[in-house]
């Protein structure tokens, strides 16, 4: 297939969509489709050869095309991208129609390619990663949800199937009017994220003695992350075990001011790939806070390491974790209860406990490559369900 992908965040960003993403992308070009990537210039890029419809730059790779960007107000290190759906109708004119539009992101970048898929009637997909609705309350502006939720929903039900992690996400959104929505789970390379990264080294580097335990939180230091209730936890817990350590590992916009807050807490900024491997399997318990993340990647990787990891029930934490079993569930909301499933976790924190190993078992079951042949097929099944019967249509009329 040609598939348009628009994204608006996308490598060398660092985050759970970008990664996902770049990951899809490279599966469907594994497996021999054409994926023409659209996504907003980052900061550092330059503008590059401008094309004639005056909007798209293009890469080095002829399958990789930039927008105009801007920074996301009150978040300078993501951008949003801008075109026009006139002037993607002219690029995909001049550099071959795709068959089929698929965007990961809900900016404007994306709501101009639904509406240019609509306006060909190409076959369209979309996916629902962020509770953007939800994010409004961390950022002083609540009284905007219901209208960031009605441009979600307007944006997805301009798709004819709308992919999301769980179960529980699919009836919350089809209550709220979210129509054709499809479960896509989640996987891990159990291979990269191993308890067999466990690094002692490192562990002395951070402070840490032989039989002390280490907490860890990976992800962006932002506010609708709820970072502060997992530094609390450590602040908590340290009061009952001097040698306790909290490691964080990530970058946002609220990091000086959380270092400043928890001088105890070492901060290392965002790990890649085996560094990142050997911060999960060299700490002890994954502390997990956010209750707007629709998954949580970071769960399935910290779980793949065989960490002890303590959440809130709900998004894909529900879904993974069996609370006492492989991990520890808190009530959404309930702070004290996140204190005492930390607490809990701590004690089955062993290194080589049943409780990490089961964790590991789980994670195991969860592979990229399932989750991502589910992925291509259900493109291929919208493909067909929209252009069979217009087939069917000229066939008769021929």
């Amino acid at each position: 297939m040609r598939i348009a992908y628009i994204t608006e965040t996308f490598p060398p960003e660092i985050n759970g969509v970008s990664l996902t993403t770049a990951r899809a992308v490279h599966h469907l070009r594994r497996q021999g489709h054409a994926v023409q990537v659209i996504r907003p210039r980052q900061a550092h890029e330059a503008t590059g050869s401008l094309e004639d419809t005056g909007e798209f730059g293009h890469t080095v790779d002829p399958l990789e095309w930039r927008t105009a960007g801007a920074p996301i107000p009150m978040y300078p290190g993501l951008r949003f991208g801008w075109a026009t759906s006139g002037g993607l109708r002219r690029l995909w004119r001049r550099h071959g129609v795709p068959q089929l539009v698929h965007v990961a992101t809900p900016g404007p970048l994306s709501w101009a390619a639904l509406r240019a898929a609509r306006a060909q009637g190409l076959p369209a997909t979309a996916d629902f990663r962020t509770n953007f609705h939800a994010y409004s309350q961390h950022y002083g502006l609540g009284w905007l949800q219901p209208a960031v939720l009605a441009y979600l929903r307007g944006l997805h039900n301009m798709a004819h199937l709308t992919f999301v992690p769980t179960l529980s996400l699919a009836t919350e959104l089809a209550h709220r009017g979210f129509a054709r929505l499809s479960v896509i789970g989640r996987g891990v390379d159990a291979s990269v994220f191993s308890p067999a990264e466990r690094d002692e080294g490192l562990r002395r580097a951070w402070g840490v003695g032989p039989d002390d335990r280490v907490l860890l939180y990976v992800g962006r230091l932002a506010a609708e992350k709820n970072v502060s209730l997992a530094l609390d936890t450590f602040e908590y817990l340290r009061r009952r075990q001097p040698g306790l350590r909290m490691v964080v590992a990530g970058e946002g916009p609220w990091r000086a001011r959380l270092a400043a807050a928890y001088p105890e807490v070492r901060f290392v900024g965002v790990q890649r790939a085996s560094a990142l491997a050997r911060c999960y399997a060299s700490a002890d318990v994954f502390l997990f806070p956010s209750l707007t993340d629709t998954f949580g990647n970071v769960v399935l990787e910290a779980l793949s390491s065989g960490l002890s990891v303590v959440a809130f029930d709900s998004a894909g934490a529900s879904t993974l974790i069996e609370s006492g079993y492989n991990g520890w569930l808190a009530t959404p909301e309930d702070r004290a209860g996140f204190f005492r499933a930390a607490e809990l976790a701590l004690d089955e924190s062993a290194p080589h406990g049943a409780l990490r190993q089961r964790a590991r078992t789980l994670a195991l079951r969860s592979d990229w490559e399932t989750a991502l042949q589910g992925f291509e097929q259900q493109l291929q099944s919208v493909v067909e369900q929209v252009m069979s019967p217009r087939r069917e249509h000229h066939a008769a009329l021929a």
